[in-house]
């Protein structure tokens, strides 16, 4: 097997990161694995922990990170053939993670993506265990590609399950990257990625068993602000504006609240589920209409605090 790459956008990883290191250097793989780190001027020691742990580290300037321009740093910087991207807190579940991200390459010739599912970390809430189990269990398993006839859709028809892709936790044919690079954009850089490689022909392969530890227990101000971010992304990739009315409120609560009364759920859970699914909702539809908001709003409603 040739060289393979898992490469890491990094800035101030913290304890997470050292999981993270010691579960890629523990991968068991018939070949050599080149592990790359763009680092944006970590203060925390999380430069030179990658270091230790065996890492080629390219130092981005402050101010010059982007989720899509960082990541195509960290392809073109790349010696192997196929290049496996984390972020700092996604840790590979088990040894045979990349080797089960590598084997969907072998489904098909044309296969230019394979992503994994996300798992929560042992800590991690109730509610965000759940919310990650329904997501990625309600992903099909194998190759998706667009037929010739599909490839000029608006991307809007080609939102959500279909057109999903996780850079936390994927792996790009080198080749099928310098056709297609990730677009410099701030947000959603995934999911333009996989909607652009489809489009030019490559499929995506889904590999359930390819794992990695990654959620977040975001709350308040910053549940708010992480919705809105999503959600200006999709309109900034698909097109989506968020429909904004008291019918779709309900049936997504409705739709919320049924499940976790199917799984067992007490009042308070009920309770708190609702007030975040609504507040979620205020995001993803102020965020979908993020363009006609004044400047100084959207970097206030922003997690990242992006105004442009």
């Amino acid at each position: 097997m040739s060289l393979v790459t898992v490469a890491i956008p990094m800035r101030n990883g913290g304890e997470l990161l050292g999981g993270v290191l010691a579960a890629v250097r523990a991968q068991q793989l018939d070949g050599d694995i080149e592990l790359l780190v763009a680092d944006s001027a970590s203060s925390d020691g999380s430069r030179e922990a990658a270091a230790a742990a065996g890492a080629r580290v390219i130092d981005v300037a402050s101010g010059e990170y982007g989720h899509g321009r960082t990541r195509n740093l960290l392809m073109s910087e790349a010696r192997g053939a196929h290049v496996a991207l984390l972020t700092q807190d996604s840790q590979p579940a088990d040894e045979s993670w990349l080797a089960r991200l590598l084997g969907g390459f072998e489904l098909a010739d044309d296969v230019g993506l394979v992503y994994g599912a996300y798992r929560a970390r042992p800590d991690a809430s109730s509610a965000v265990r759940r919310e990650l189990e329904r997501w990625f269990d309600s992903l099909e398993p194998g190759v998706v590609r667009l037929g010739d006839d599909e490839r000029d859709l608006p991307a809007v028809e080609l939102m959500g399950r279909r057109g999903f892709l996780s850079d936390a936790n994927a792996c790009i044919a080198r080749s099928a990257w310098e056709r297609v690079p990730f677009r410099d954009i701030a947000y959603a850089e995934d999911r333009a990625l996989a909607l652009d490689m489809m489009r030019a022909g490559y499929a995506k392969v889904y590999e359930p068993a390819a794992v990695v530890l990654h959620s977040h227990e975001y709350r308040g101000r910053d549940r708010f602000g992480r919705a809105f971010d999503e959600w200006r992304g999709l309109r900034e990739v698909y097109g989506w504006v968020e429909p904004a009315s008291p019918r779709r409120l309900v049936s997504r609560l409705r739709g919320e609240l049924g499940a976790l009364r199917r799984e067992g759920a007490g009042a308070a859970a009920l309770t708190a589920a609702g007030w975040s699914e609504l507040c979620r909702y205020a995001a993803a539809v102020l965020g979908s209409r993020a363009p006609a908001l004044p400047e100084s709003l959207r970097r206030r409603m922003s997690l990242e605090g992006r105004g442009r």
